[in-house]
């Protein structure tokens, strides 16, 4: 009978680590950071730089879970919204562009809390 706790302590800690996880672990300034060479094409249009696909298709591999992907979503809007004179087309056109297929609207008016790890 000695073993039976041990069973369920185990049981116990592999449900634990098997939930998804609550909090994403990409941080505002990561986001940033990744897309900054896209800023000038997203402004001024022109060619876009390849520098900018590499970070589109590094921070759409980075959220891996639905927490990260909220994030990276309220990151985008908080940071877009700072930049001045940003062409919205070109952002909701940019992964696709980028060869990204995202399952949901890049726009402002994104609800982020809607966005799941479901394709």
């Amino acid at each position: 009978m000695a073993f039976a706790p041990k069973i369920i302590t185990c049981l116990i800690v592999l449900t634990v680590y098997m939930l998804p996880p609550t909090e994403s672990t990409i941080q505002c300034g990561t986001v940033t950071c990744t897309l900054a060479q896209c800023v000038n094409y997203l402004v001024n249009s022109g060619p876009l730089p390849s520098a900018c696909c590499v970070g589109v298709k590094t921070l759409y591999q980075m959220a891996h879970t639905t927490p990260d992907r909220k994030q990276v979503c309220e990151c985008l809007k908080v940071a877009g919204k700072e930049i001045k004179g940003l062409n919205t087309d070109l952002v909701a056109s940019l992964p696709t562009t980028c060869g990204v297929s995202v399952p949901y609207p890049i726009s402002f008016s994104t609800n982020c809390d809607n966005i799941s790890t479901a394709v």
